[in-house]
């Protein structure tokens, strides 16, 4: 679920910059859940983390609520630390229950202890994208992809981050049914959150277009919405990110020439607030499927269910 470059703050600070999150049962060991993110994009054989930034994975429970979710207050916390920046770097990972596990950066065995494995390293990022055709579609109000197009990421790497747990003891406190917020915070004893993924591409396509939003057009929105915690958004700057969120939908929604989600009587998108819950959802009860993140969360709206799934609300 990418998120590379997503404001001002990760363009002057990269390594706080999370890239992408995946969160998936395992394929390789049934009964294990995996849980990665990436950092620092462009990342380079010599780079190593910030002993400075703190990697973190938050779970909490969830309940299917009529079209959408709730969910409980109980939270499972994977932090993933590391000495100093250097030749010889480690990487740990400690849990709310207490286990820990080590592993050299770089390392390709990682690390394990305590029903942990975990990695930190160099890896390919994954990500597709062609920079210049977005923007020409964004500019023009209609779709100026080629075949073939250009991937503007193409040999580009990241530092990953991966923890693999037993399932059993999470389900066992929160639940089969999960939400998964990948964090970057500050490490010591005031841990600033620096960013923070949940869905795909949220801040950079949804937040970061300013020109169609009639009432936050000169507002930089990202490094406000990063700052905020995925469970509990703040209602201070909700309106605008919702306001922004509504704009940019329906502009990306009539750029084909089709308005398939019409606004409702108050400006709001149909998919705005299905978006402002920024996690992904998780069923620890499924086993590993190749075509699993095509499940589709349930739609907190009246809006066409044909096109659920493709409007941005696929979940792991």
């Amino acid at each position: 679920m990418s998120d590379h470059f997503s404001g001002p703050r990760a363009l002057a600070g990269p390594v706080g910059d999370i890239c992408d999150l995946f969160a998936f049962p395992s394929p390789e060991r049934p009964g294990r859940l995996v849980l990665a993110m990436t950092v620092l994009p462009r990342a380079t054989p010599g780079s190593t983390f910030s002993d400075a930034v703190v990697c973190r994975f938050r779970l909490r429970p969830l309940e299917i609520a009529g079209r959408g979710f709730a969910f409980g207050p109980e939270e499972v916390v994977f932090d993933v630390a590391f000495g100093p920046p250097g030749a010889g770097q480690f990487a740990r990972c400690a849990t709310t229950s207490g286990a820990t596990a080590t592993a050299a950066v770089h390392d390709e065995r990682g690390g394990s202890g305590e029903g942990l494995r975990i990695f930190a390293g160099l890896r390919s990022d994954p990500f597709f994208l062609d920079l210049p055709a977005m923007q020409r579609s964004f500019a023009a109000g209609a779709l100026a992809f080629t075949t073939p197009g250009r991937n503007s990421l193409a040999g580009m790497n990241v530092l990953g981050v991966v923890v693999e747990t037993e399932i059993a003891p999470v389900a066992e406190q929160l639940g089969s049914l999960v939400a998964v917020v990948a964090e970057t915070v500050v490490a010591g004893k005031l841990p600033i959150r620096l960013e923070r993924v949940g869905l795909p591409e949220i801040k950079n396509v949804l937040l970061s277009p300013k020109e169609f939003d009639p009432v936050n057009r000169d507002i930089e929105l990202r490094d406000l919405y990063n700052l905020e915690d995925a469970f509990h958004l703040g209602k201070e700057y909700r309106g605008a990110y919702a306001a922004r969120l509504s704009a940019n939908l329906a502009a990306f929604d009539r750029i084909d020439g089709d308005t398939a989600w019409p606004l409702d009587a108050e400006g709001r998108h149909p998919l705005t607030d299905l978006l402002l819950d920024d996690y992904l959802v998780v069923d620890l009860a499924r086993a590993f499927g190749e075509d699993g993140y095509f499940a589709s969360r349930p739609c907190s709206t009246g809006a066409p269910p044909q096109r659920a799934a493709g409007a941005g609300s696929t979940r792991t």
